[in-house]
């Protein structure tokens, strides 16, 4: 089964890369200073790092392994080889860890089905090797939502300030 970060999450992240490159755009063509064109470059840089990431991330769980596709590269473990799972909370983000002798994966509840996604994985992998932590929160894994409000808000920010730029020019 595959899982990808939620589109509720890369909507508004989208958008904002939008934004980001129009306002840096319409700051070129009028003539702004060149600062605010450096500062809009290196605020848009690490935005559509993180736009890429989150496009291009997609875990598989089969039946004998987990795959995680990250941007440029990959990796696969077996469940066989799984040493450990464990889980860290972080108020409502959970971060889960499969490790084996030679590497690990790490994923966070910003998959869409995440519960889904964390009691599959939970049936594949050993049970001695699953933390209590880990198999409390399958239980009742948390959902986190204020990233994506952050987000919205970001973006209506950023349409505030290209709204202003445009009609100062316009």
């Amino acid at each position: 089964m595959s899982f990808r970060i939620r589109k509720a999450f890369l909507i508004p992240l989208g958008l904002l890369v939008i934004e980001i490159i129009t306002l840096l755009i319409s700051c070129i063509m009028f003539d702004q200073p060149i600062g605010k064109a450096i500062i809009l470059g290196v605020i848009i840089l690490p935005v559509i790092i993180l736009f890429i990431e989150c496009v291009f991330r997609n875990t598989i769980i089969g039946d004998d392994h987990i795959w995680m596709r990250k941007l440029l590269r990959s990796k696969q473990m077996n469940y066989a080889e799984i040493t450990a799972v464990e889980t860290i909370l972080v108020k409502k983000r959970a971060f889960i860890t499969l490790c084996t002798p030679d590497e690990f994966l790490i994923f966070s509840n910003a998959y869409s089905n995440f519960p889904d996604m964390v009691r599959l994985l939970l049936d594949k992998v050993p049970a001695a090797v699953v933390t209590e932590e880990t198999a409390a929160m399958a239980q009742n894994p948390p959902t986190k939502s204020t990233d994506i409000l952050s987000c919205w808000m970001a973006v209506v920010l950023m349409g505030f300030i290209l709204y202003a730029q445009l009609k100062m020019f316009l």
